[in-house]
C-alpha cells in the first residue's frame, strides 16, 4: 500500500471505524489514494439556508424588460413583494410601504457579461442589483471577495422547459420536497442518504491532518453533508463543544473525586462489561469524551473571536441577535482551534432556520436578508485575523438550500420552486463576477412564453449541484476522478478546463 492510504487508513482505524472499513476498501479504489499531506490549510463552510431561500429576491436582474416583469409578477396580492428599483430612497416607515421603505436594489456590475439566455425576447445589455439591506455582500462583490452563482438546482442532466413538460429527459426524484431537496442537495440523493459529498470529501483528507476526528464538523447537528465512508461529522454546539457537565466540572454532587469517577463508570473497559452492547457503548462515549476534552483544551489556547453585532430588525426597528452570525462566530474558533491540532483540511456545516416564506414574506425574508449579510461580512472580517493569522484565502464559504421559490407571489409569499441563487465568499474566490446563466424572468401571460420556467415561474435549473460541488472538492484537492465517483451525474454536464464552475 501507499504510504498515504496507509495513514488514511491508520487514522480511520484510530477513530474506531475498523467496521465501516469493509466498504471503505472498494470507495478507496474508486477515489484513488490521497496524495502527500497538504503544508497549506484550506477549508470549506456550507451555510445550509433551511427552507428555501427567495433569492428572487437576494440577486435581481434590472433591465428594462426583466424589472418590468418583476414588478409585474410580484407587485401583486394582499401584501406585494417587489422590491423597489436602484436609487429609491427608503422612508423609513416599514409598515405602511411595504418593501419600499427599505430603498432601492444595490446595484452590481458583474465583470462578465451575463447575456439572454436563448430563446428570450429581451434585448440589450442586463443589469444586477442585490437586496436593498445587503451593503457588505455589495462591497465584497466590488473588491473581488463574492462570487455570485445563477439558476443552480438538482439535475440528472441538462434539461430544458420543453423536456420536463414532455417528460422526455429524467428529472431528480420528489422535487419540491423539503426533506428531499435538502438531502439532495448535501448527498445527491433523497432523504434516507447514507453518504453527503461533504463527508466523502473529508474521506480522502483524513491522512492531512493530526486530529482527523475533527476534519468534518457540524454546529448545527447532525447533517449528512458531513458524511462519508470513513468520517463522521463531529458535532458541536452554536456555543462550542458539547461535554458531559458532571464530567467536565471540577466536582460533582460536592465531591471533587466523583467526577472522575463517572467518567470511569460511562467509559469502563470492554472486560468489566457483561455485554457486546455495553462495551460497545463504552468505546464511543469514551472517544467523544476524549475528542470534547481535546477541542475544549484547545479553544482555551485561542483568543475567542469577538462577538457578532446584532442586526437591525427592518420590521420593528429593533436590534435582535443573529444567529447565523453566532454560528459562524464558533466556526472561526472552531478553526483558530484547528490551528493548535494540527489540521489542515476541514468542511464545516452550519444550518440557518426561517427561509420557508409561504406567508408574510416581507418583514421575515428582509431580516433573513439583512443577517445574512452582516454574518457573512463579520465572517469574511473575522478570518483576517485567526489566532494572528490571515487565512481568508484559506477559507470558503458558501449557501446552499432546499430549492428557489416561485417567481410568483401567493399573494404575502412564494412557494417551493426550483432552481435558485448562491454566494460563494472567500478570498481564493474569483469574486465579482456571476457565474451559470441568470434565467428569463416573468411568467406565462400576456403573450409572454418564459423558456427558462415552468408553472408559476419555476426556474429549471441550468448549472447543477453537482457542477457547483464539484468546484469547492477540485479547490480542496480532490482529482477529476474523485469528483466523478462522488458525482456520478458530473459526466453528464460539461467539464471546461476543470472539473465545476471556475469561481475558484
Amino acid at each position: 500500500m501507499p504510504t498515504s492510504r496507509r495513514e488514511f487508513l491508520t487514522a480511520a482505524a484510530a477513530l474506531g471505524l475498523g467496521p465501516r472499513l469493509t466498504s471503505l476498501g472498494v470507495r478507496l479504489a474508486a477515489l484513488g489514494a490521497a496524495g502527500p499531506a497538504p503544508t497549506d490549510y484550506k477549508a470549506l463552510v456550507c451555510i445550509f439556508l433551511l427552507g428555501g431561500n427567495d433569492s428572487a429576491n437576494m440577486l435581481l436582474a434590472t433591465d428594462p424588460d426583466s424589472w418590468g416583469r418583476y414588478q409585474s409578477a410580484r407587485d401583486q396580492g394582499t401584501a406585494p413583494i417587489a422590491l423597489a428599483a436602484p436609487g429609491t430612497a427608503p422612508t423609513g416607515s416599514f409598515g405602511a410601504n411595504g418593501l419600499a421603505a427599505l430603498g432601492g436594489v444595490l446595484p452590481i456590475t458583474p465583470a462578465t457579461a451575463n447575456g439572454w439566455p436563448a430563446g428570450t425576447a429581451g434585448s440589450g445589455a442586463r443589469g444586477f442589483a442585490l437586496h436593498p439591506l445587503m451593503p457588505g455582500l455589495q462591497a465584497l462583490f466590488n473588491q473581488g471577495r463574492l462570487a455570485l452563482v445563477a439558476n443552480a438546482g438538482p439535475l440528472v442532466e441538462p434539461i430544458t422547459r420543453a423536456q420536463y413538460q414532455a417528460r422526455s429527459a429524467p428529472v431528480p426524484r420528489s422535487l419540491f420536497s423539503h426533506n428531499d431537496q435538502q438531502s439532495v442537495w448535501q448527498s445527491g440523493s433523497v432523504e434516507g442518504a447514507r453518504l453527503g459529498w461533504g463527508g466523502q470529501l473529508c474521506d480522502l483528507l483524513l491522512s492531512a491532518n493530526q486530529n482527523a476526528v475533527f476534519t468534518a464538523i457540524s454546529v448545527s447537528g447532525n447533517a449528512v453533508f458531513l458524511t462519508g465512508q470513513a468520517t463522521l461529522g463531529y458535532q458541536s454546539s452554536a456555543s462550542g463543544p458539547v461535554a458531559i457537565n458532571g464530567i467536565a466540572g471540577s466536582s460533582l454532587f460536592g465531591s471533587a473525586a466523583a467526577p472522575a469517577l463517572l467518567e470511569a463508570a460511562v467509559t469502563a473497559p470492554a472486560p468489566a462489561l457483561p455485554s457486546l452492547f455495553q462495551s460497545s457503548y463504552a468505546a464511543v462515549a469514551g472517544r467523544s469524551i476524549a475528542a470534547q476534552q481535546t477541542l475544549a483544551a484547545a479553544l482555551r489556547g485561542i483568543t475567542a473571536a469577538p462577538a457578532p453585532p446584532k442586526v437591525g430588525n427592518p420590521a420593528s426597528g429593533s436590534l435582535v441577535s443573529n444567529p447565523a452570525a453566532t454560528g459562524l462566530q464558533t466556526i472561526l474558533d472552531l478553526i483558530a482551534a484547528g490551528q493548535l491540532l494540527g489540521l489542515k483540511r476541514q468542511v464545516f456545516f452550519l444550518g440557518v432556520g426561517g427561509f420557508d416564506t409561504h406567508l408574510q414574506e416581507n418583514g421575515a425574508h428582509s431580516l433573513l436578508m439583512a443577517s445574512l449579510d452582516s454574518a457573512l461580512t463579520y465572517f469574511h472580517q473575522g478570518l483576517g485575523n485567526v489566532g494572528g493569522a490571515d487565512l481568508t484565502a484559506s477559507v470558503t464559504a458558501f449557501t446552499m438550500s432546499d430549492f428557489g421559490r416561485t417567481f410568483t407571489t401567493n399573494g404575502s409569499g412564494t412557494d417551493h420552486g426550483w432552481g435558485g441563487h448562491h454566494l460563494v465568499l472567500g478570498g481564493a474566490v474569483k469574486g465579482g463576477d456571476l457565474y451559470g446563466q441568470y434565467p428569463t424572468v416573468g411568467v406565462d401571460l400576456g403573450g409572454f412564453s418564459n423558456p427558462d420556467a415552468i408553472q408559476s415561474g419555476i426556474w429549471v435549473p441550468t448549472t447543477s449541484v453537482d457542477q457547483y460541488a464539484a468546484t469547492f472538492g477540485a479547490w480542496m484537492g480532490a482529482s477529476a476522478s474523485d469528483l466523478q465517483a462522488i458525482f456520478p451525474n458530473l459526466a453528464h454536464f460539461p467539464a471546461g478546463p476543470a472539473p465545476g464552475l471556475g469561481f475558484l
